[in-house]
């Protein structure tokens, strides 16, 4: 069967209104630093932890993170917006000018974590599969960090938000 794809215009409405945890995910190491914005991030497995990322080919950091064979994913809380558009290249800074903010320490890759986040993980890229504009890069969680009890930074219809979940 070799049908036509969905018109772009309406995959990307459709998509927005796909709420996605907010995340930014660095890398440090022999190709350089810094990091990204993403919402493209899911667990695969956990065994071995595993998880994945989505990048656009375009962005510097894609080819930095397979360079550098490592990364850290960290999910944002409600209060980060701030930090989230600095990452998503909104205030014009250079990929390691954005690390200027924020309590940023190395686990065991030595990509950048950020202290505050709600969880962390510290990954070795084990794969990266191109499909289309983007790639998406498998980390094998090496090390992780939890700090339970805030609401997530959500994005939804182009637009940040967040749930309140009562225990």
């Amino acid at each position: 069967m070799n049908q036509t794809a969905v018109d772009k215009e309406v995959f990307k409405a459709g998509m927005s209104q796909l709420a996605g945890a907010v995340n930014i995910v660095t890398t440090s190491g022999i190709a350089g630093k810094g990091g990204f914005t993403a919402t493209a991030v899911c667990a695969v497995t956990d065994s071995p932890p595993t998880l994945l990322v989505c990048i656009n080919n375009q962005n510097e950091l894609a080819m930095v993170i397979k360079e550098n064979k490592v990364f850290a994913v960290n999910i944002l809380s409600a209060n980060m917006e701030q930090l989230a558009n600095r990452f998503a290249g909104m205030d014009g800074v250079s990929m390691e000018e954005r690390l200027s903010i924020g309590d940023w320490r190395n686990l065991t890759t030595g990509s950048p974590t950020l202290q505050e986040s709600i969880a962390c993980f510290d990954c070795e890229l084990i794969n990266s599969v191109i499909s289309g504009t983007h790639s998406v890069l498998f980390g094998k969680i090496v090390d992780a960090k939890v700090n339970l009890g805030d609401n997530p930074l959500l994005y939804y219809n182009r637009n940040y938000g967040t749930i309140e979940i009562s225990d």
